[in-house]
């Protein structure tokens, strides 16, 4: 189950269904189970302050993954700055949506055990977000 909320932010409409499909199907591409995500969008300085709180970093960032999977199934809280998105959006010259799917793909991507902390991990990272960005 994916479930949606909003923090410090206003709401703003998107294709829940299209998401919980498409995350749904990634997970599975990856020989893992979707179970409970629960997906937190927010203003930069919500995700601040956990930033600060959970991690101990004092820096912005777009998303902060939470992981609770176990075995195959996969669990967690993404949690992911709308300021951040777009920014980035901008920088990257490419549409809102384009990168905030591509935020929650790299936060899914997490769950399923994929790393990006080294130059190799972030080369498979980036190359399965465009793969799965390529079907949406």
């Amino acid at each position: 189950m994916i479930d949606f909320t909003f923090e410090q932010i206003d709401v703003f409409e998107l294709n829940n269904d299209l998401i919980i499909s498409w995350l749904t199907n990634v997970c599975v591409s990856e020989n893992k189970v979707c179970g409970p995500i629960s997906i937190i969008f927010c203003s930069d300085d919500y995700l601040l302050s956990v930033n600060k709180e959970y991690l101990d970093h004092d820096y912005y960032t777009d998303i902060i993954t939470f992981d609770y999977s176990a075995d195959s199934e996969v669990s967690g809280d993404l949690f992911i700055s709308i300021d951040r998105v777009k920014e980035n959006a901008l920088t990257y010259n490419v549409l809102f949506l384009t990168e905030l799917y591509r935020v929650l793909v790299h936060g899914v991507l997490h769950l399923c055990g994929y790393g990006d902390k080294s130059v190799s991990e972030e080369k498979i990272m980036r190359s399965k977000e465009d793969f799965y960005l390529s079907i949406i």
